[in-house]
């Protein structure tokens, strides 16, 4: 696999989302992404995680991703953590 194909299985079920996928070691199963959809609101984190995971589950299963890390946020969210990093 490759970011460009995370991407777009996380826009699938993520059609609102601002997405960005990165490949940690270049070897194409380990990989980081950051999402921000407004379905993640009023969910606490695990909840996030697991819808992400769920768009991913097949892959995960036959070992074409291996590791994922993961960071979510509803667009409040993100918006406060853009605010906690760049100040007021």
């Amino acid at each position: 696999m490759n970011p460009a194909q995370v991407r777009e299985l996380l826009a699938q079920t993520f059609p609102d989302a601002k997405i960005y996928v990165g490949d940690l070691t270049g070897t194409g199963d380990h990989f980081q992404a950051e999402v921000v959809s407004d379905r993640f609101t009023g969910l606490n984190t695990i909840k996030q995680h697991r819808l992400v995971y769920g768009a991913l589950q097949a892959y995960i299963d036959s070992g074409e991703l291996h590791a994922l890390q993961l960071k979510t946020y509803s667009p409040q969210q993100w918006q406060q953590t853009r605010v906690q990093i760049e100040g007021p």
